[in-house]
């Protein structure tokens, strides 16, 4: 297979599961939330985080900028 066939295999997969990796990402926000309380930090900082995390939007991967990329790295 040719560096471009693997980039267009490899973006049109990233395409496909760009609907998973956002529900994924919700569903984790209070694993990240939990996980931050777990080291320790004071009231503030963790209000601070967790209020982050809420706020926070997904952004999904641009597949052909993917593509871009992996064929680049490929090619060194």
């Amino acid at each position: 297979m040719a560096v471009s066939e693997g980039a267009t295999k490899g973006s049109a997969a990233l395409a496909r599961k760009a609907g998973q990796m956002a529900s994924s990402w919700s569903g984790a926000k209070s694993r990240m939330k939990s996980g931050y309380a777990a080291y320790g930090f004071g009231p503030t900082r963790t209000a601070n985080f967790n209020a982050a995390i809420d706020n926070a939007t997904y952004k999904a991967p641009d597949p052909a900028k993917w593509a871009r990329n992996w064929s680049t790295k490929m090619a060194e």
